[in-house]
């Protein structure tokens, strides 16, 4: 777990899962080896996995607490469910909960729950498993979700809408609002679309200075030089590489702190040579 201060805000993140389960070619198929490698004089050794040879990944939640509210943003994959198609992620039996414990966060704390879209792997835990039944995780805490996300999933078949929002819904805990949505004096949303139709980032604003939560604008580091690269999940894969270019001019050598959901590590997008790269926070 790391963590740091940010004005009034503090800003940990637990890790719930160290690596993708897709590789960069899988994930960002317009990509090519020579065009990465053409960047590794900057995207190694801070965003890249010798392990894996390749671009480094994670999974897993920020936890913001301002002066008023104690907000975590995207919950991962989750315990118990049912993922066929990753097995890193099917049935899994991780230790999110005590890790949350450990940065000082039971769930009775936490207020509210911010998800940036409804993906599998930022919205497991939602919810958790109590006999045979789904029930949020999160008991007191009003769980956010831009209406325009969830009026384009509440439709699909999708084994994660089923176990890990609906619930939520039905619980009377979930908040449908605008992609604009002001949560209180320090947070608010963004509208980022085109990896999800109603995909939204998270503005954290400071006294110290201003961090985004971007949460799946940006899957690999790379894509910050390369933002013509969208993933395999995109839902709009223009829309996505439209806003994704505008995001990164918008905070180009801006001082805005970017927490990708995925990245291995917060940084600075920074102009350079007619590009773009990005540099890991101190």
């Amino acid at each position: 777990m790391s963590t740091r201060t940010l004005g009034e805000a503090t800003v940990s993140r637990i890790i719930e899962i160290d690596r993708s389960s897709f590789p960069t070619a899988s994930m960002l198929p317009d990509s090519t080896p020579d065009a990465i490698a053409r960047h590794h004089g900057w995207l190694r050794p801070h965003f890249w996995d010798e392990a894996t040879g390749d671009l480094g990944s994670r999974i897993g939640t920020y936890i913001v607490r301002t002066p008023r509210h104690t907000v975590l943003i995207d919950t991962g994959v989750g315990n118990d469910k049912a993922r066929d198609g990753s097995p890193a992620w099917h049935m899994r039996r991780g230790a999110y909960l005590d890790d949350l414990r450990a940065a000082g966060v039971t769930p009775e704390r936490v207020d509210v729950v911010l998800c940036t879209h409804l993906h599998v792997d930022h919205v497991g835990w939602n919810t958790r498993r109590v006999g045979d039944r789904w029930v949020p995780t999160f008991p007191n805490a009003r769980y956010v979700f831009a209406g325009e996300e969830w009026e384009f999933w509440r439709h699909e078949k999708d084994a994660c809408i089923a176990d890990s929002v609906m619930p939520v819904v039905e619980a009377g805990q979930a908040d449908l609002v605008d992609a604009d949505y002001v949560v209180d004096a320090w947070l608010r949303f963004e509208p980022t679309p085109g990896h999800t139709p109603g995909h939204v980032s998270v503005r954290l604003s400071t006294s110290a200075g201003d961090a985004v939560f971007s949460g799946d604008l940006m899957h690999r580091t790379v894509q910050v030089a390369e933002p013509q690269w969208s993933s395999r999940f995109c839902y709009d894969p223009k829309q996505a590489r439209d806003t994704r270019r505008a995001f990164v001019e918008r905070h180009a050598d801006s001082g805005v702190l970017i927490l990708a959901a995925h990245f291995p590590t917060p940084g600075f997008v920074v102009r350079t040579d007619g590009g773009y790269r990005f540099v890991p926070a101190a």
